[in-house]
């Protein structure tokens, strides 16, 4: 969770003291845990559409953590010097960080496909966090705003979807608790955004509609490709 905290007219947010242990993908972290069934294997009783369903998400959600890590890496860029908004950036980013390594883990786990548009997302979301960034640092907290509604809306689809299948292997319980962790982990990024005064960008409404279609977009066609 993070906490915000006022300081110098923007607000710093800083990781309150939670057990990492009680976190689903901490499972992933934890070199103890190697040889549970919930990490190593993957279901076999899926239909068809069922096992497709799970390559598309697993597919997206790993291509999301990449676009998400690179476009942090532009803020960082133009805005790491700065002694607040960089800092702020840099918790962020370092929570990305761990979500790609555990979505890096469930896509060799589960024998999905990565998306071929694995270099397009980093130069993308490379260019857009730089961009934003360059703009100003409401604009930066309008692209985390933008993309992070998308991706708290597209966890949940991707959590209903989930909930129909039939198949009670215990890789699948453990997906959806790691599904529901990183979304609440990118509705708190929202939530910082918000309080750090996205809504004072320049152009706020036309660059959150730019950057949420743009993400729109990338989920429909890293599903597929």
């Amino acid at each position: 969770m993070l906490a915000c905290l006022p300081r110098s007219g923007a607000r710093l947010c800083a990781s309150r003291a939670i057990s990492t242990s009680a976190r689903p993908s901490s499972l992933y972290t934890n070199i103890d845990k190697g040889l549970e069934p919930a990490i190593n294997t993957t279901p076999y009783d899926l239909t068809t559409t069922q096992r497709e369903a799970l390559d598309s998400a697993l597919r997206v959600d790993q291509a999301g953590e990449i676009a998400a890590n690179w476009i942090y890496k532009g803020q960082m860029a133009i805005l790491g010097r700065d002694p607040i908004i960089g800092s702020l950036i840099q918790d962020m980013w370092d929570q990305e960080k761990k979500h790609l390594l555990v979505m890096d883990k469930l896509q060799t786990q589960h024998n999905v496909r990565p998306t071929i548009l694995s270099d397009a997302a980093k130069v993308a979301g490379f260019g857009l966090g730089a961009l934003t960034a360059f703009i100003g640092k409401e604009a930066a907290m309008a692209c985390t705003e933008a993309v992070e509604t998308v991706i708290g809306e597209h966890y949940d689809d991707q959590l209903k979807e989930l909930d129909s299948f039939s198949s009670t292997h215990p890789s699948l319980a453990l997906l959806k608790g790691i599904i529901r962790e990183f979304r609440d982990d990118e509705l708190e990024h929202l939530d910082t955004a918000i309080a750090n005064f996205s809504q004072r960008a320049p152009a706020h409404a036309l660059l959150s509609s730019l950057v949420g279609a743009g993400c729109k977009v990338a989920i429909e066609v890293c599903k597929r490709v």
